[in-house]
C-alpha cells in the first residue's frame, strides 16, 4: 500500500520543488505568470544546472525560497517565544520563515532601521512588523543610549534626519567623550596619520574605517608613517583598518571616520552606512575629510 501511495502520491521535497523551477524555464514560466516578467525568469534561471538537486550549490536566497517551501510543505516547529535581534535587516521573505516559528507565540524584536545597510531593509517597524506576522504589535522607540557619548550621538543624528527610516533622534547619558573634525587640505593620508597618532597618545582601542575602495591605501598610509595595523579579522592590535561594510557590530574606544563622503556614495544606501560608521566611537570621534561633509549639504 505504502508503494502504491509513494508511486501515485510521491513526497515533495523542498529542494525538488525549487531545482525544478530554477532548471526549467517552462516549469518556471508557469508559476510565474502574471508574477515576474520574462527578464526576472530568465535572472532566476541557473545558467548551468546542476545534475540533481542534491548537487546544487544553494545561494543564501535559495535558502530562503526553501524554507518558504518547506513550510507549505512540512509545517515547521513552533516556538512560544522567539527574539530577532538586527530585525531592520531582514528581508521580507525572511521575516516569513521567521513568523512560520511562532505562529501562536510571541517575538521579542530589536534593531535600529537607521543601521540598515541591505537593499531591502526595513523603513518602517510597522511595515516590518506585518511581515513577521504581528502587525499589531507593540512599538517602543529606545531613546535613550549609554555606549556612544552624548557629542558623537549629535553628530549621528544629522545624518538620521537625512534617512528615509522612522527613527527619532537618541540622546545620551554619557556626557563625556570627544568629537573632533579634520580638514585635510590636500594630503588626506597624512590627515589620517595625524588623526592616529593623535589617537595612540591616548588608552584604548583604535579604528580607521574608510570607504572599502580606500582602506587599502589607508592601511599602506600608516604601514609607511611606521603606525602598523591590522585589518578586523587579524589579530588585535592597537590600530585596527575597517572597510565602511564590516563595521557594523564593531566598536573601539577612538574611530578615525575617513572621508565620509566617499562612504556614503559607495553604495545604495550609503548614508545609512556613514551612520552606522560614525556610531563605532566609545570615547572619541575624529572625521577626517578633504570633500564637503554629506550632513552640511
Amino acid at each position: 500500500m505504502s508503494a502504491c501511495v509513494e508511486a501515485v502520491w510521491p513526497k515533495l521535497r523542498p529542494e525538488e520543488v525549487v531545482a525544478g523551477l530554477l532548471m526549467d524555464a517552462e516549469a518556471l514560466a508557469r508559476a510565474a505568470s502574471g508574477l515576474l516578467d520574462a527578464d526576472e525568469q530568465r535572472a532566476l534561471l541557473w545558467p548551468r544546472p546542476p545534475r540533481s538537486p542534491k548537487s546544487a550549490r544553494w545561494s543564501t536566497a535559495d535558502l530562503v525560497l526553501l524554507d518558504e517551501v518547506a513550510g507549505l510543505l512540512e509545517h515547521p516547529r513552533g516556538y512560544g517565544h522567539v527574539v530577532v535581534d538586527e530585525a531592520q535587516g531582514l528581508s521580507p521573505m525572511e521575516c516569513r520563515a521567521v513568523a512560520r516559528r511562532v505562529p501562536f507565540g510571541s517575538l521579542t524584536v530589536l534593531g535600529d532601521l537607521a543601521q540598515g545597510t541591505t537593499p531591502w531593509a526595513a523603513a518602517s517597524w510597522q511595515v516590518q512588523m506585518t511581515h513577521l506576522g504581528k502587525p499589531d504589535a507593540t512599538i517602543v522607540p529606545l531613546t535613550t543610549g549609554f555606549r556612544v557619548p552624548a557629542a558623537v550621538l549629535a553628530l549621528a543624528g544629522r545624518v538620521l534626519d537625512r534617512l528615509d527610516v522612522d527613527v527619532p533622534r537618541a540622546d545620551s547619558l554619557r556626557r563625556d567623550g570627544e568629537l573632533r573634525v579634520r580638514r585635510a587640505n590636500g594630503d588626506l593620508s597624512g590627515a589620517v596619520v595625524a588623526a592616529v597618532r593623535d589617537a595612540l597618545a591616548h588608552e584604548g582601542s583604535v579604528g580607521v574605517i574608510a570607504a572599502d575602495p580606500q582602506a587599502a591605501a589607508v592601511r599602506e598610509a600608516l604601514t609607511a608613517a611606521g603606525l602598523p595595523s591590522c585589518g578586523p579579522d587579524e589579530p588585535a592590535a592597537r590600530v585596527t583598518v575597517v572597510p565602511a561594510t564590516l563595521a557594523k557590530g564593531l566598536e573601539y574606544d577612538h574611530v578615525v571616520a575617513v572621508e565620509p563622503a566617499a562612504v556614503a556614495e559607495a553604495e545604495q544606501r550609503g548614508l545609512n552606512r556613514l551612520y552606522v560608521v560614525l556610531t563605532r566611537a566609545v570615547t572619541r570621534l575624529e572625521i577626517v575629510h578633504e570633500r564637503p561633509l554629506p550632513w552640511e549639504q
